[in-house]
């Protein structure tokens, strides 16, 4: 079932007076079907820093993952229990997030990927597991993680959906990236 977020935009009118442009619930809503979840797209920027002149909603051209060159992207993911997520093929997740292959030996997890980004992920409701690449953490809601291009899985291993929203920033690659591809982590 897809869950509907309510988006609030303020902005400025044509005299300059501070005004709410848009209340409503976020258009771009997607069911994915790797690992059954939902994902919200709120709000993407392009460049940094931003043209607020820009009118268009971003949110409505198909968006891969992780955030444009120089931009941002604002979504929540509603993680559903394990139990009801089904089987995960990576090669077909990855594809479907639009993004490349993890790394050169095979995920931990099925759902294992990453993004060229730093990420805030602020759990909203629930529990959940971020794995790592050899470790793992458990968050709950109220819980900040602050991402740097790690490689991970999110593992909904609670009885109850899990709510995160995500905010991803463009970063340069990691130089960890390159030696993990060549196997020397």
């Amino acid at each position: 079932m897809l869950r509907q977020t309510r988006r609030v935009i303020a902005d400025h009118d044509a005299t300059g007076k501070a005004v709410i442009v848009e209340d409503g619930f976020a258009p771009n809503v997607k069911a994915r079907a790797a690992g059954n979840l939902t994902s919200t797209l709120l709000w993407v920027t392009e460049e940094t820093p931003v043209n607020l002149e820009t009118r268009a909603d971003p949110t409505l051209a198909d968006r891969a993952v992780g955030p444009p060159r120089n931009g941002s992207i604002l979504r929540i993911v509603d993680f559903p229990p394990a139990a009801e997520s089904g089987p995960v093929d990576n090669s077909a997740m990855l594809k479907e997030m639009g993004i490349h292959e993890s790394s050169a030996s095979p995920p931990r997890h099925a759902s294992m990927h990453r993004t060229r980004s730093i990420d805030y992920a602020i759990v909203l409701e629930g529990e959940i597991d971020m794995l790592l690449d050899d470790s793992e953490v458990h968050l709950k809601a109220g819980d900040v993680l602050i991402q740097k291009a790690t490689n991970h899985a999110w593992v909904n291993n609670s009885s109850a959906n899990c709510r995160i929203a995500f905010v991803l920033i463009d970063a340069h690659e990691p130089a960890a990236w390159a030696k993990a591809q060549s196997g020397n982590h």
